[in-house]
């Protein structure tokens, strides 16, 4: 290493060891809220769950040549956005510069490319320009709001919303395109955000929105949501170790599941031989939301295990198409990708790589069902009689079919009983 180089890297780590105060490295984190998800992670990544296919949101994807057709779309988007407001372009771009620092910062692992003052011009034009095109197609996907455009549209019309729309909203809730709800803020002071980009993004149902906070970005408003209110805190550190059967071995064993009736992944629970779960869709969107979600709870410190910990439960309990079938029976599942062992392998695939969680919220859950199981003493009987109950009366064919069988052989036993007894008594 020449002296030159030696010397200049000395000078940046007595810099470096200047501003690594805890606190101002800890203000450093806290300022974090997107991030690029690891390596590691997408290595194990079948589906592609972490990559945008239609649109680039923010900078972490920009200039993709793959995704390079929609940049004229978000142009387009931008100049109704500024003619609708009245404002001009130079007055849109000083309203979200007075936040740029934050914005940022809300982004880990951003490349020198996009900071400090120099760059600071680019980044600007993508926040305005991506931030301005979500509002758009959320507008007009939520309010059916399209009049400005024309009815050819490839994006903004009811073509756009059919056939593009929903590939935008697949890219939309993916951790590493993801922009800062307070730039959406800003574009649109009007407006409350949470409820458009629930509205746009979840489609399948509607949890409530009164006590999800502002949120960091969409992906975190969607979550917050799902969970329906303040995050769980955990009351131990230790984990329990308690193994839990799958859905169909606890129904054989007598333990019935049903479905509590509740939006909020919250909604588990387990008292008297009853398992609780909450009614929830699975969808073509499904796995990229849980996948992301539990990639943004792993990467942001304080974000809470909570999706973590439900889809581990689910990933326990869901080991075949019969685990969600039965599931799907009771009302929980509300499997819109028809498919039975398509949602088993999905539930594979998402919990494959799992750090277990410490703590967890559902440790008494799995304690409770873990001693009911194995200790509850008609365990035998009830598994006997509820596999016998659902092997034969599950539909009302195979009860059919036992009966027409039963009714065979009843008659046949009786056919060979009165033989017997004619040759007897013709004997006699």
């Amino acid at each position: 290493m020449a002296d030159g180089t030696m010397e200049a890297w000395v000078v940046d780590v007595e810099k470096a060891l200047a501003n690594s105060l805890a606190e101002a490295e800890g203000a450093q984190w806290t300022a974090h809220s997107i991030y690029r998800v690891p390596a590691r992670m997408k290595s194990l990544d079948a589906v592609g769950a972490y990559k945008p296919r239609t649109v680039s949101l923010g900078p972490y994807h920009h200039g993709d040549p793959d995704l390079l057709s929609m940049e004229v779309h978000k142009r387009r988007a931008l100049r109704h956005v500024v003619r609708r407001s009245g404002k001009t372009v130079t007055e849109l771009v000083a309203a979200v510069e007075e936040v740029a620092d934050q914005l940022e910062s809300a982004y880990a692992d951003l490349g020198d490319e996009w900071r400090g003052p120099g760059n600071r011009s680019r980044f600007l034009q993508v926040m305005v320009t991506d931030g301005c095109f979500l509002l758009e197609v959320m507008r007009m996907a939520v309010r059916k709001d399209a009049q400005d455009y024309a009815p050819n549209d490839p994006v903004f019309s009811r073509h756009g919303l059919l056939y593009t729309v929903p590939h935008i909203r697949l890219d939309m809730v993916l951790m590493e395109n993801q922009l800062p709800l307070l730039l959406l803020q800003k574009i649109n002071a009007i407006e409350a955000i949470n409820p458009m980009v629930l509205g746009f993004v979840l489609t399948s149902y509607r949890p409530l929105l009164a006590g999800i906070g502002p949120g960091l970005h969409p992906l975190d408003v969607i979550r917050r949501s799902i969970l329906s209110g303040e995050y769980r805190t955990t009351s131990s550190s230790e984990d329990t170790g308690f193994y839990i059967p799958s859905a169909l071995e606890l129904y054989h064993a007598g333990i019935r599941i049903k479905a509590n009736h509740t939006d909020s992944l919250y909604g588990i629970s387990f008292r008297h031989g009853v398992l609780s779960l909450p009614i929830f869709p699975l969808d073509e969107s499904s796995e990229l939301m849980f996948l992301n979600m539990m990639a943004f709870e792993r990467l942001h410190v304080g974000a809470g295990n909570n999706v973590t910990e439900f889809v581990q439960f689910l990933g326990n309990i869901i080991l075949s198409a019969e685990d969600v079938e039965l599931l799907s029976s009771e009302g929980i599942l509300q499997n819109m990708l028809d498919d039975d062992e398509v949602v088993a392998r999905m539930f594979k695939r998402i919990t494959a790589d799992f750090v277990l969680v410490q703590g967890s919220a559902l440790n008494h859950v799995y304690q409770q069902v873990h001693e009911y199981y194995w200790s509850h003493p008609c365990r035998s009987v009830n598994w006997c009689l509820t596999h016998f109950i659902r092997t034969y009366f599950h539909s009302p064919w195979k009860a059919i079919s036992l009966f027409a069988a039963t009714v065979l052989l009843v008659l046949a036993i009786m056919q060979t009983v009165y033989t017997v007894l004619s040759f007897y008594s013709r004997r006699n």
